[in-house]
């Protein structure tokens, strides 16, 4: 388990991936999504230079391409049974790759879990038989692979968010929760964010972080989650500027704007985690990596 402590260095996590591969030329749509950048050697070379860019930035956790490897996404995409541990390996396979050519051994690959079927859609998750069963599915794929930490993220129900956290803490593995929120600091179903920290920590869940939400929503999430809180607490915002008629990707914040924010954060909420989500760069991590003092080692 972490030693984490609520007054010590923010471990810093990479940025957004699924937005640098869109940067970098990589179609990001159903029904691959960033599955995509692991079906040839030149795309997964383009990955694994992303990778490297935020490990080179300063990110201490670098999160492997698994956000959409649940079964159910990649039989979507038209991928036998046999084929699908295939893709979870390939992803965790190219994030070694890219630690080992950043020269950052040091450096922890974790793996992200993410609803088995919409980010933003909790009227759509399935039955909590279903939900074992496809999330214990890629907890043991992942194992497999050699990951030791999973980021169950952009999780929108208290009830998914816990069970994905028991099958993975099943397996031995370490996991860290993600929770999307709105504007009022609940969960995008509804209910409490306080209220799904304290589930996903009787679940086994080491850190509770706010991730994919805007800047201003987060830190409402943040005092909320501080003020009830003592456990290790962190946050991943969503930088993507999303109003009618915005060129995409755009950040919310330049990369000198997201450090000063996080950094503030990251004291005034004591922070175990930061980072960035959607549409945080390489450039991002880096101005957020120059303002925190963060530790030699990430996680024990």
């Amino acid at each position: 388990m972490s030693t984490f402590t609520t007054g010590g260095a923010p471990v810093l996590l990479d940025g957004g991936l699924a937005t640098e591969l869109q940067r970098a030329g990589l179609a990001y749509e159903a029904p691959w999504w960033g599955t995509a950048a692991l079906l040839t050697d030149g795309r997964r070379r383009v990955l694994r230079e992303v990778h490297e860019r935020f490990l080179v930035a300063g990110a201490q956790v670098l999160t492997a391409n698994t956000l959409r490897c649940n079964l159910r996404a990649l039989r979507r995409a038209g991928l036998t049974d046999a084929g699908l541990g295939w893709m979870v390996h390939a992803a965790v396979g190219v994030a070694l790759a890219a630690r080992n050519a950043a020269g950052a051994p040091g450096a922890r690959i974790a793996a992200s879990m993410a609803p088995v079927e919409d980010c933003y859609r909790p009227d759509l998750v399935p039955t909590d038989d279903e939900l074992r069963d496809e999330h214990r599915w890629l907890a043991v794929e992942l194992v497999r692979a050699g990951v030791e930490l999973v980021v169950v993220e952009t999780m929108n129900t208290v009830r998914e968010a816990r069970i994905a956290v028991q099958q993975v803490r099943e397996v031995d593995a370490r996991a860290w929760v993600g929770l999307v929120c709105d504007e009022q600091a609940r969960l995008l179903s509804g209910e409490s964010l306080v209220d799904a920290a304290h589930a996903v920590r009787a679940a086994g869940a080491e850190v509770v972080l706010v991730n994919c939400t805007g800047p201003a929503a987060t830190e409402r999430c943040l005092r909320a989650l501080r003020d009830a809180d003592d456990g290790p607490i962190g946050a991943y915002p969503n930088l993507e500027d999303r109003r009618a008629g915005t060129p995409a990707p755009q950040p919310l914040l330049d990369p000198g704007e997201f450090g000063d924010l996080v950094a503030r954060w990251a004291v005034d909420y004591r922070l175990s985690v930061v980072g960035g989500c959607c549409g945080a760069s390489p450039e991002h991590i880096a101005a957020l990596a120059a303002r925190v003092d963060t530790p030699v080692v990430a996680v024990d």
